[in-house]
């Protein structure tokens, strides 16, 4: 009797272990499929073991659990390459109180709930790009997504980047006051070389610098470090298989940070039409963070219509005429926790409306963004080999873009993290 039961539990164990591999194993059955490149109709994909199996008209289903995504467009996950999960939205509470006010702890509180918020919306990758006085918290975090503590996108980031000294905020307290900066202060070669090694022995991917900042006596943006600091950082996280970002909004400064090595540049407001075309020439990004510029302007009452848009949001039109004319490699980063976490998509909404085609933006926020960061054999496409990491919208959004708020399915290394 005994021996009975045993065996009768050791079948049940064995069935249950091989519906949990089969289960393992999917076709994904869309209306079309965009593959990092072109939209394919009448695709299907197969995920097995966590990759793309194959993907075509004529996919096998044996051992596989079908699911019908039918009336959406499949895409590889989408990427944000411009994130702060450690910001939420400035008109909840301003930049200066979350750095001054917010404990880290309830910081990365918080960024538990965005990553889940941005993994619901599709997009499996971000770059986050400076913790914002949170010191190492990104580490942390990502440290916990592949660990499966928390679920979330694969984060790739820049811990506490580095500004120069007297730059940057929170600013305006009298001489007796220290108060904690939203990112590490240094000067000078030998300084930058040290801060720039303990950054990345800190766990730091990308080494981001501010080239620029509103400072000195009117506080007006002006370059902050010299081209020779700039390719110092450059020259030490190069050492090291880092990658380096600058914020940079003069046109002078993107100079200076193109011409020391960095690989994207951040906003780039002020940035000529030569010097994008240099970007160009050089294969070096600009991520335009238009949603951060729109979400700041309508914080201060801007009704969102183009009759009235303040000079920054027509500046930022500007700015992407010159970038679409200079041919510049075009990055989908978006500055979210400036606003909501999870609305990730509405930069890609903005590029169109600026003028970006919409497969286009559809390429900067996969296979382009894939290259960026280098992980161009991993994800940002759909094809055998590659992680099965995947999302489907209602529509096509490259008819309209819009679609891409409107999402039915999210898998992340070939598990399903939402469905229909």
């Amino acid at each position: 009797m005994m021996n009975r039961l045993l065996t009768n539990f050791l079948v049940a164990i064995s069935c249950i272990l091989a519906n949990a591999a089969q289960a393992q194993t999917y076709v994904l059955a869309p209306d079309r499929v965009f593959d990092g490149e072109t939209m394919q109709e009448g695709w299907r994909v197969r995920v097995e073991d966590g990759r793309i199996a194959a993907a075509g008209p004529q996919v096998s289903e044996s051992g596989a659990e079908v699911i019908d995504l039918a009336g959406t467009t499949l895409t590889p996950g989408l990427i944000d390459a411009h994130s702060h999960v450690l910001l939420h939205p400035y008109d909840e509470t301003s930049w200066n109180d979350q750095v001054l006010r917010e404990s880290v702890a309830e910081r990365a509180a918080r960024a538990v709930n965005h990553l889940k918020a941005t993994l619901d919306a599709g997009f499996t990758t971000l770059r986050d790009l400076g913790s914002e006085g949170a010191g190492y918290a990104d580490v942390g975090l990502r440290q916990a997504l592949e660990k499966g503590v928390i679920a979330g996108p694969r984060l790739i980031v820049a811990g506490p980047a580095i500004v120069a000294t007297g730059v940057y905020g929170p600013k305006g307290f009298h001489e007796g006051v220290t108060v904690p900066k939203g990112a590490v202060e240094v000067s000078g070669v030998p300084n930058l070389i040290e801060e720039t090694r303990r950054q990345l022995g800190g766990g730091a991917q990308w080494v981001k610098v501010y080239a620029d900042y509103g400072w000195g006596p009117t506080g007006e943006p002006r370059p902050t470090f010299s081209l020779d600091e700039l390719k110092a950082i450059v020259e030490i996280a190069k050492a090291a298989g880092a990658p380096v970002v600058a914020h940079a909004g003069l046109d002078e400064s993107m100079r200076m940070a193109v011409e020391a090595g960095v690989e994207t540049i951040e906003h780039g407001d002020r940035g000529s039409l030569e010097t994008y075309r240099l970007m160009a020439k050089k294969g070096v990004a600009i991520c335009p963070t238009l949603g951060a510029v729109e979400a700041i302007m309508r914080y201060r009452g801007w009704d969102g219509e183009a009759a009235t848009a303040p000079g920054r949001v027509t500046d930022k039109h500007n700015q992407m005429d010159r970038i679409l004319r200079a041919g510049t490699p075009l990055c989908n980063g978006s500055d979210v926790g400036v606003f909501d976490h999870g609305d990730n998509a509405w930069e890609l909404e903005l590029m169109v409306e600026y003028g970006v085609a919409p497969m286009d933006a559809l390429k900067a926020a996969t296979s382009g963004n894939a290259r960026i960061l280098h992980l161009e054999d991993e994800i940002g496409a759909v094809r055998p080999g590659m992680t099965a990491d995947l999302a489907a919208f209602t529509g096509d959004p490259s008819a309209d873009i819009s679609a891409l708020h409107d999402v039915r399915f999210v898998m992340q290394g070939g598990k399903i993290v939402r469905q229909p």
